[in-house]
């Protein structure tokens, strides 16, 4: 029974010094062109300390994956990002040190639509949080022009004209045709 109380003991207090990663909202919906910013908290006993803090943020689409965002001792590594992303992600630094991750994606597309997730390794431990993003086409792409697809009344006579004198000169040629080789009969 001590065994058992002590194992018990241990497991507690384990689980109350967890290291957790949320991420503040499971699902975003953004529309193309614009942007958006995916935040995640992290529990730290050290706040501010950038020593001992690894950061990486991912994508995972039906099509591909890769890295968004790297981040290790205080130090970023662009040249870790996937070309998808080159120039449209920032990150604050200045939440970073509160245990915040806020991601500003600008300039969205359709095919940023998947799965975005964070590592984050403290000394206080490793965990994961991810959300997912749709984005959706831009509005003035989803509905048809609003230009008039009907020809105007005179583009519609000139072409009625044109057929009649079409068929006048067809019936033309074909009567000379026949009379010619006829021999004039007519």
């Amino acid at each position: 029974m001590k065994m058992i109380s002590l194992l018990l003991l241990i497991l507690s207090s384990c689980l109350c010094a967890t290291f957790v990663v949320n991420v503040t909202q499971s699902s975003y919906e953004a529309e193309e062109n614009h942007s958006i910013t995916l935040e995640w908290t992290f529990t730290t006993r050290t706040q501010g300390n950038w020593r001992n803090l690894f950061v990486i943020c991912e994508f995972t689409t039906l099509l591909k994956n890769g890295t968004i965002y790297v981040h290790r001792d205080g130090v970023e590594f662009p040249g870790s990002q996937d070309d998808q992303f080159s120039g449209r992600v920032q990150i604050d630094k200045d939440v970073l040190r509160e245990g915040r991750i806020r991601l500003h994606v600008s300039r969205l597309r359709t095919e940023d639509s998947g799965l975005y997730l964070c590592d984050v390794k403290t000394e206080d431990g490793l965990n994961t949080a991810f959300c997912r993003l749709n984005v959706s086409a831009a509005a003035d792409q989803l509905q048809p022009p609003t230009e008039n697809l009907q020809p105007d009344s005179r583009g519609r006579i000139g072409v009625y004209v044109s057929l009649g004198l079409f068929v006048l000169t067809v019936i033309y040629v074909s009567f000379q045709f026949l009379k010619s080789k006829l021999g004039r009969k007519c």
